[in-house]
């Protein structure tokens, strides 16, 4: 167990994780109390991250170790091609920062960091990992693919130990499906054996809700208070069956977006203990939350009081406001988002509650991120209520005096509107025209193609409030949102028309998919499992989706965008790429029209000659045409 006056750990906790990524245990404490008497040997007990990988664009490292009294220790590392840069002790005596130089001359293997305090030594080996792809080879999402949020807690339940589910918790709670803000007991594994329905319905991403440890007292089933950066929630699975899901969708080329949490932590993260600094956190007395109010940012008359408690304020009394202005947590959560796309090959971050963070501190992570992976992609949660709140994060907007880096942000105006959108009687003031006038503020975005649009997801109603009769509206609804500009978003359960509020509880929104549990009568997984109406929806945006991500993709994903004003209820719209183009016409009424066709001559000429992607038949453009009421033609040239 010694060497030359040395303890030795050789625990592995990415291989094993374990609460808090113990590095040692007890027995080895027990040792070495025993063995060194009164002056105990430097007593490790976390470093994070994990492991590392050689061959990093960046080379800087920062390892942060914990351990009671460990800031007092001089710590050395001895390994070819990496220097120990710096060792920085922080306000609380249990953290030491290592900042490691790797070079592109150093190989994969073990580096012994080794410690020293008051002349008894430890050495805690490191592990070095060789890569198995370039950061160029990580490729995100795009406006090409169609994501599919989830919640893993309510989307299905695979097989899995269940004292091994609550391994290490302080706070192991169960499953209780008849509390709708309680965990529901779904995980990792229900996705993966689920992913086949996933794939057939003709998505290409799958955006979990997050899944890492949320160790709380109220369960946190949904994933936003996060207690452990570096371990799956051992409710929703482990490290390595995050892996598994990751792999096995992009077998069948589904794509996996990670969500994030950044702007706070969960209220039970270690950090709130043992704070490492004193200004880890922004009012960490915790009797100031966020006013909500994030006009604030770009006002340019705001109090400085005002914007302190947008941006400063803990999002609510149990998710504690990291500061992002420090620089050693800024440099953590960097390498945090690294060690999760390199450990797992994520397609994509979602980052929450964006603009509630430090927007330097923010750009630096985006910045960072994408000089490692070029290819890759983030969405920032910018939930405004106009276009201009949400195009002032994205990358290069002139408006906007700091560079935020943030490529993708969420359009969240369709979900908001969408009643006034798809539900009204389309006039010339009312129903597609309020459309037509949400894309007219298109020049306010930099890349409008890079923009997330979404009917709702695990944070609004539902775009239904209740079971529909018909479709009409729901069908315009979806075809818009796979044929328009920007990512598409599905929230996972709306191709079974789910329905509800959030009135009362979250969770009428974030219901149990039907099939995804054991006991459950009803397996809406398969068609035998649905209603009639409920098919007839699966199948309507199962078409699409399969046209989309096929013959349609490039111009769909890629091609201009030129629309007519709504004029006599109807509403029309052309993708166009090279020569292909694709035209979507909407009846926004619910009754019978007859019009002339004379406004649309400059892309639909008499005579032409399209087949129309819903009802499987060409179509011949005259001077005047009828259409049913609430109908879609999705016509294409190719």
């Amino acid at each position: 167990m010694t060497r030359d006056n040395e303890h030795i750990f050789n625990l592995h906790p990415y291989q094993n994780p374990m609460k808090r990524l113990a590095m040692i245990s007890l027995s080895l404490l027990a040792g070495a109390a025993s063995i060194f008497g009164a002056k105990k040997a430097p007593v490790v007990t976390n470093v994070e991250p994990p492991c590392w990988w050689a061959g990093m664009s960046d080379p800087s490292l920062q390892v942060m170790v914990t351990g009671p009294g460990i800031a007092a220790a001089d710590v050395t590392a001895d390994y070819p091609g990496v220097t120990l840069k710096e060792a920085i002790s922080l306000d609380s005596p249990n953290y030491k920062l290592l900042y490691l130089d790797i070079t592109p001359q150093a190989k994969p293997g073990t580096i012994d960091l080794k410690f020293n305090l008051n002349g008894r030594k430890a050495v805690v080996p490191y592990e070095l990992k060789e890569r198995t792809r370039k950061g160029e080879e990580y490729v995100g999402f795009d406006a090409s693919d169609v994501l599919y949020l989830l919640m893993p807690d309510r989307f299905a339940q695979g097989d899995m130990d269940a004292a091994k589910a609550l391994d290490g918790l302080d706070y192991p709670i169960t499953a209780d499906r008849t509390d709708p803000n309680g965990r529901h007991g779904g995980n990792i594994r229900g996705i993966i054996n689920n992913l086949d329905y996933i794939d057939s319905l003709g998505v290409t991403a799958i955006w979990s809700c997050p899944v890492l440890e949320n160790d709380m007292p109220g369960g946190s089933y949904h994933g936003y208070a996060t207690t452990d950066y570096y371990r799956i929630d051992p409710r929703f699975g482990t490290n390595e069956e995050w892996q598994e899901l990751v792999a096995e969708a992009n077998k069948r080329g589904i794509k996996v977006v990670m969500d994030m949490i950044f702007n706070h932590s969960g209220l039970n993260h270690p950090w709130i203990a043992d704070k490492p600094s004193k200004d880890w956190f922004n009012h960490p007395e915790g009797t100031e939350t966020t006013n909500f109010r994030l006009s604030t940012i770009h006002d340019p008359y705001v109090s400085d009081y005002d914007l302190d408690h947008t941006v400063n304020g803990w999002f609510v009394t149990a998710m504690p406001d990291l500061n992002q202005r420090n620089p050693h947590l800024m440099k953590y959560l960097i390498q945090n988002s690294i060690w999760w796309i390199e450990s797992s090959k994520i397609n994509g971050i979602r980052m929450d509650t964006y603009p509630y963070a430090d927007l330097e501190g923010m750009a630096s992570w985006a910045k960072a991120i994408l000089a490692e992976y070029p290819n890759f992609n983030i969405v920032g949660e910018c939930w405004y209520g106009n276009e201009a709140g949400s195009a002032f994060w994205q990358k290069g907007n002139r408006l906007n005096p700091r560079e935020t880096e943030l490529p993708t942000v969420m359009d969240f105006l369709i979900s908001i509107n969408g009643h006034k959108y798809f539900d009204e009687e389309t006039d010339p003031w009312n129903g597609l025209n309020h459309l037509y006038d949400h894309l007219a503020m298109d020049f306010l975005y930099p890349d409008p193609q890079k923009v997330l649009t979404f009917l709702d997801n695990h944070d609004t109603d539902r775009f239904l409030l209740a079971e529909p009769d018909s479709l009409g509206s729901w069908k315009q609804a979806v075809t818009f949102l796979l044929t328009s500009r920007g990512i598409p978003q599905l929230y996972y359960g709306t191709e079974l028309l789910m329905n509800g509020s959030k009135e009362g509880s979250d969770g009428y929104v974030r219901r149990d998919f039907p099939g995804g549990f054991p006991g459950d009568t009803v397996n809406a997984f398969t068609p035998e499992g649905r209603t009639p109406l409920q098919n007839e929806a699966w199948d309507y945006m199962s078409k699409l989706l399969h046209w989309r991500r096929g013959e349609a993709n490039e111009v769909i994903a890629k091609g201009s965008l030129k629309h007519f004003m709504p004029q006599n209820g109807m509403y029309v719209y052309r993708r166009k790429l090279g020569d292909k183009e694709v035209t979507v016409l909407m009846n926004g009424t619910t009754r019978p029209l007859t019009v002339t066709m004379e406004r649309t001559l400059e892309i639909l000429p008499y005579g032409t000659r399209l087949h129309d992607i819903i009802s499987g038949e060409d179509v011949t453009i005259a001077e005047q045409m009828t259409f049913a009421p609430r109908q879609v033609m999705v016509l294409q040239n190719f």
